[in-house]
């Protein structure tokens, strides 16, 4: 009877501990090699937080920016919240991305090297709290991104044959 409560007390089953995806940046992982991923908070103003619980946000364009020690989320579209009507926010406005010193530094040593970007992959809820999972990427060129998807066709081939083969 105490393993059943210890299993019980290890596991995460509230009920907001669950993951609800707002926004993906579908083009981020054919424009970029990702190399390194880190979960980050936002920080909202709450009309966008309305917008963002609604589902509308765009990641296309978006970037971070690491200025005077902190990091920055440039370029990410939410559009206005047609109730908030006097108190609303900027569209595309620069947002502030919680993080501790630590990880900033370790982002920045490896951001600031040539060819490496800030790309937010995807916008999430956990517990109530808006979060970006933002990465490190090296940009591809356009033979880069031929090969991965010949290769990737390659593989999708090998995989049906074999299971024809059964």
């Amino acid at each position: 009877m105490a393993t059943s409560k210890k299993k019980k007390s290890q596991k995460n089953e509230s009920p907001g501990a669950e993951r609800i995806s707002v926004a993906r940046n579908r083009k981020a992982r054919h424009n970029y090699e990702i190399l390194d991923k880190l979960e980050c908070g936002i920080e909202l103003v709450g009309s966008e937080v309305k917008t963002l619980r609604s589902g509308q946000c765009s990641l296309d364009e978006a970037y971070g920016r690491i200025t005077d020690g902190e990091v920055w989320l440039c370029d990410m579209d939410i559009p206005e919240y047609p109730q908030a009507n006097i108190q609303n926010h900027p569209a595309k406005r620069s947002r502030k991305l919680l993080l501790k010193k630590r990880e900033i530094a370790k982002f920045a040593e490896s951001a600031s090297q040539q060819g490496l970007t800030l790309v937010p992959l995807e916008i999430y809820f956990i517990r109530g709290y808006a979060k970006v999972l933002l990465a490190v990427g090296r940009g591809r060129k356009t033979h880069d991104k031929r090969d991965k998807l010949r290769k990737q066709s390659d593989t999708r081939e090998m995989r049906q044959a074999k299971l024809k083969g059964r």
